[in-house]
């Protein structure tokens, strides 16, 4: 379960310094001035600026209720293949779930992916309630 999780946060990390490269760039290239990050509103703002930032803010959405179920899993010893297997699924789906967002952003595959990532995690949480009973 660790090894998943600790894929997910590799994710959220290397999606935050695309953020944060694609914001200097903007800055560097004239398109935003500097103070716009101030309040994140008033100007006209790139797309990738857009993107890249709504996909680093979706990691702290959904992938929470996942670092709190598996950590559940690790706390309580409980020892699944399965939820392992779903765990990683999760991670897979994530990490399809954010490349389709910051390269050709096709909202209806990211739909998808983004509604696997939440099947993986309900069942999860499912599972883990089954097992606890």
């Amino acid at each position: 379960m660790i090894y998943a999780m600790f894929s997910v946060i590799v994710l959220t990390v290397l999606v935050g310094m695309l953020a944060v490269k694609v914001r200097f760039a903007s800055v560097k290239s004239g398109q935003l001035r500097a103070g716009y990050f101030k309040l994140m509103q008033g100007e006209s703002v790139p797309e990738a600026v857009i993107t890249t930032t709504r996909c680093f803010n979706n990691q702290f959405e959904i992938p929470m209720l996942f670092y709190v179920v598996c950590s559940l899993y690790i706390s309580l010893d409980i020892q699944s293949s399965f939820a392992l297997a779903v765990a990683w699924l999760f991670a897979v789906f994530r990490y399809a779930h954010a490349c389709i967002h910051i390269t050709y952003n096709h909202v209806g595959h990211r739909m998808l992916t983004f509604m696997g990532s939440v099947l993986c995690m309900s069942i999860l949480w499912i599972y883990l309630v089954i097992l606890s009973l």
